[in-house]
This record gives structure tokens, sequence and C-alpha cells, in this order.
């Protein structure tokens, strides 16, 4: 297993990982920047889409283009002329919280969640886009929404809310899309916290630990498999790509660091990639799109 810069960057805020299996390519964002970006490694150079918002997640469409979670609403997005069409907005009332992580489930739906910039306040929110476009609100009460993910049987739903160190689990019912039974998956200790999130076909999650300097394997009980250490403090998520699915990329931020924290990693706002033995459950696509 081996472990390098897969793209030097300088991203401030670099998050929410997605691969492209059709494509080859790695998608991702700098929320801070605004900026959806795409990179392959059968040719040089990153595509950029500039949003008019913070950007914090989305998923590609099954029928082309992109779901987005902008600052306060949810939109499309068509990668051939960077239209954006709105869907919903969320949260106008609430000027200090945006939308941060988000993932689609295997039934084609979109989820995101928001995040309280008021730290250590919880007033944001869980919100699931179904494929008729229609938003239902899943869950209240958080103050940082982050890595979400499922089980390769479907029947487990994880959610992190990054305020109080843990990942939940729930029972997932994959027809209807809802969630049950509320349980502590992971709590971790406070000197970091638990990011974005994968989940790999052996049904082990990987979890991004900003301030961490490393990613975390969990076993599906929540007992920690591997610990797999980065050369950056602040990685922000991941997700498995490669021809074989086997790769995992890792995204990871620069903001907030020090002059002198930057010197000592300077490959802070790259994207890592480290090679696994175990293979990673292709992305999910939003089916609402159409």
């Amino acid at each position: 297993m081996e472990l390098k810069i897969a793209i030097k960057a300088n991203n401030v805020l670099g998050e929410g990982p997605v691969w492209s299996v059709e494509e080859n390519a790695l998608y991702w964002v700098d929320i801070q920047e605004k900026l959806l970006q795409r990179w392959s490694p059968a040719r040089e150079g990153i595509d950029i889409w500039r949003m008019p918002f913070e950007i914090g997640s989305f998923a590609l469409i099954h029928s082309g283009g992109c779901v987005v979670a902008l600052r306060t609403g949810l939109a499309l997005l068509d990668l051939t002329n960077g239209e954006i069409t709105p869907i919903c907005d969320l949260e106008m009332d609430l000027p200090f919280t945006r939308f941060n992580d988000g993932k689609c489930d295997r039934q084609g739906r979109f989820w995101a969640g928001t995040m309280d910039e008021e730290y250590p306040n919880q007033r944001a929110s869980l919100y699931r886009l179904d494929q008729d476009r229609s938003c239902e609100k899943i869950r209240g009460n958080v103050g940082i929404s982050n890595g979400l993910g499922w089980s390769p049987d479907n029947k487990v739903f994880y959610y992190t809310d990054s305020t109080v160190n843990t990942i939940y689990a729930y029972d997932f019912d994959v027809e209807n899309g809802n969630i049950s039974n509320e349980r502590i998956f992971v709590e971790i200790p406070q000197n970091y916290t638990p990011d974005g999130l994968t989940v790999d076909s052996d049904g082990f999650v990987w979890s991004a630990m900003w301030d961490g300097w490393k990613v975390v394997r969990f076993s599906p009980d929540g007992q920690v498999d591997k610990e797999i250490p980065l050369p950056v403090q602040r990685p922000t998520s991941c997700t498995f790509g490669g021809a074989k699915l086997n790769d995992l990329y890792i995204t990871s931020a620069r903001i907030n660091l020090t002059e002198e924290e930057l010197k000592k990693q300077p490959d802070a706002g790259s994207v890592l990639v480290f090679m696994t033995e175990v293979k990673g459950i292709p992305e999910s696509k939003y089916r609402g799109g159409e």
C-alpha cells in the first residue's frame, strides 16, 4: 500500500470527492473558493466550474450534469454551459447556516446537510432530495453535517455531526428513504474531528480526521481497523476511485492554518491517493434531474 499526491493543489477547503467511473475522473469542490473541480489521470489539467455561492457538496446526475448543494439551497448544474437551475431554497431565515456534506443513496435520492457556522450551536439539519425534486427535512439539531454513507447491503446509514465528534448509525429503509433507531457508531477523541467518510465493499467505514493527520478505517461494529497517517493536518473526505476502485482519494484543506503550519505541510489543500487492498462501491447518481 502506497500514499502519494494525486493532484497538487492549494485548495482552501477541498471537500466532497466523487469518482466518475464512466469518465475515469475525480470531481471535488473547494467550498471556500466556490469551485467544482474535475481531474482525470488520463490527461493534464483541471476543469473548473465557478459557483455563485459556497458549494458544500454535489452528486452527478444519471442523465448528465450535477445536483449541487450551494450555501442556502439545492440546484441543478449543467456541466456543458455552467447554467444553474434552482430546485429549492432552504434555511433562508438562518443566515448562520450553509450546506455542507452530501451524497446520493442507491435509489438516486440526494442527501445533504447544513452546518451551523456559529460553533458550537446546533441549528442545522439534514435533508433528503427525492427523485421528484421534493425536499424533506430528515433530522434537526445538528451542529456540522458531515460524512455520510450506506452499508453495502443498504441496511445501515452513517451520518456524522462534527460538532459533537460523533458518527451515528441508523437503520435504513431503502424503499422509502426513512431512517430510524439512531445509535452512536463511533465517538472520536476531542483533539481531532471526524469529517467526510466513505464505505468500502466489505462494509468498513473510512473517515477523514480533521486536525488528526489521518484517515481511520472502522469495522462495521465501530472498532478501529487501521489508521492511515497523512502529511496534511486537515484531511476532509475520501472516496474510492481508479480502474479497480481500490485507490482511496483524500481531499484536504489549508483554511486557518498559520504560515508556520503550512511550511510543515506544503501539500495541505492537495488531493492525496492511497492504494488499498480493498475495493470501494461506485458513487450513486441522482435520478431526479431528468
